[in-house]
């Protein structure tokens, strides 16, 4: 947005900030969010603070930077708020889980290390952020991060003190943070309609079993390496020779690839669906849905311990999941899967349209970073770092607003009640 643009809207942002931000507790640190917001939002080729207040008629640099990197406002209550008012006016199809990584010179930022960098497609220097999103084909918007703390800086006392990383806060795996934000959104009153993500965690079964454990729905990208056992097959005892310990039920045929299962029902099995419009016209490619029982000995461990949990006992049956596979027309074998715990009556053309939805979490990533600075952010402290990503979010919440507009009903907090109306524009 050019100066002109973001005068024209200042009015309508000075609304949304009263209520997105009405849980920080100062009118001047309100009044920073404001100017902060209209810093990312107006064009100009970096984000960072000097440079947002270098363009800003009403900027203060040394303000800003106080305000981001050393002021002890709590982000969450504003990403709370955001939440809250996004996914009813998203009304999303699905939610998406990914990762976003950010390139950083040196070791002294906060949690970063040498890892996969997704943003350069190689091990790198980086920070690398959890995030879950609410989506549609046409809107979405982040709703929760987690800052990923990699397992060297668990222990790290002298950086950990330097950057302000809480005690409570230390390693955990990625596929851990996303389901501890999708609690954390319970804890909102907000749950997923289904949880889509790519195969960095639908490939993993200790994440598809967290999901089904909280009785949420799923369609997950998987590898073409994932292993299963048909539907119908059933396990078999052994007989028990009377000593030792009693035989555990096995299935006796050996699981097959999603690769191979796929390829050998030939392309005559697949079927044509349409997704979506896309700006070259129709989006279609052949799937085949089947019914299978992924296999492995974490995919097993977990049914026992789910299933003795549940009554008792394990007769050594696992669970039964819907794999979807595609196969372009112009490929040579099958490119893509996804396991899904969808109701067996979903249709074919649905359970496509939402295994495709997640494209639209990298439109958010490409909005995020390249129009709104995600990845300008220049500090290197814990809460600096969590106070210009919720900034950023809150920004691209109130574009995404603007675009919906008129339609943009949000539930009024206790701020907006008594003093605004119900509408954001």
């Amino acid at each position: 947005m050019d100066a002109h643009e973001v005068n024209r809207v200042r009015a309508k942002l000075a609304l949304f900030v009263a209520d997105v931000f009405s849980s920080v507790p100062r009118k001047d640190q309100r009044s920073k969010s404001d100017c902060y917001l209209r810093g990312l939002m107006m064009d100009g080729r970096r984000k960072s603070i000097q440079a947002m207040a270098s363009r800003l008629p009403d900027g203060n640099e040394q303000n800003m930077q106080q305000f981001v990197n050393q002021s002890p406002w709590d982000p969450v209550p504003v990403r709370r708020r955001i939440a809250q008012r996004m996914v009813p006016l998203i009304s999303p199809d699905a939610w998406a889980v990914d990762d976003v990584s950010f390139p950083k010179d040196g070791r002294m930022s906060v949690a970063v290390a040498h890892q996969y960098c997704g943003a350069l497609g190689k091990q790198a220097n980086c920070q690398v952020a959890v995030s879950v999103h609410a989506v549609t084909d046409t809107a979405s918007c982040p709703l929760q991060w987690r800052l990923f703390v990699p397992e060297e800086w668990a222990d790290d006392a002298d950086r950990r003190r330097k950057t302000g990383i809480p005690e409570d806060i230390g390693h955990r795996e990625k596929w851990r943070l996303a389901l501890d934000i999708i609690d954390e959104l319970a804890g909102w009153d907000l749950t997923p309609p289904v949880m889509v993500a790519d195969a960095g965690y639908g490939q993993n079964a200790d994440f598809r079993s967290g999901l089904n454990d909280r009785g949420i729905r799923y369609v997950v990208a998987i590898r073409s390496d994932v292993t299963v056992h048909p539907h119908d097959t059933q396990p078999i005892t052994p007989p028990w020779p009377g000593n030792g310990r009693k035989p555990q039920p096995r299935y006796r045929d050996k699981p097959t690839s999603v690769a191979a299962w796929a390829t050998s029902r030939g392309r005559q099995a697949f079927t044509e669906v349409t997704w979506r419009e896309g700006s070259r016209g129709p989006m279609r490619s052949h799937f085949l849905a089947l019914r299978v029982r992924p296999a492995g000995i974490r995919s097993r461990r977990l049914a026992r311990a789910a299933a003795i949990a549940r009554d008792g006992h394990w007769d050594g049956v696992l669970p039964e999941v819907k794999l979807l596979v595609e196969w372009p027309e112009e490929a040579e074998a099958p490119t893509d899967y996804w396991l899904s715990n969808l109701p067996e009556d979903t249709p074919l053309a649905e359970l496509v349209r939402l295994a495709k939805v997640r494209w639209r979490i990298e439109h958010d990533y490409r909005e995020l970073k390249h129009g709104l600075g995600l990845d300008h952010f220049e500090g290197r402290s814990w809460n600096g770092w969590h106070h210009h990503i919720t900034l950023v979010t809150a920004a691209h919440a109130f574009l995404t607003e603007q675009r919906l507009a008129p339609k943009a009903r949000t539930p009024a907090s206790p701020f907006t009640r008594s003093s605004m109306p119900s509408k954001t524009c």
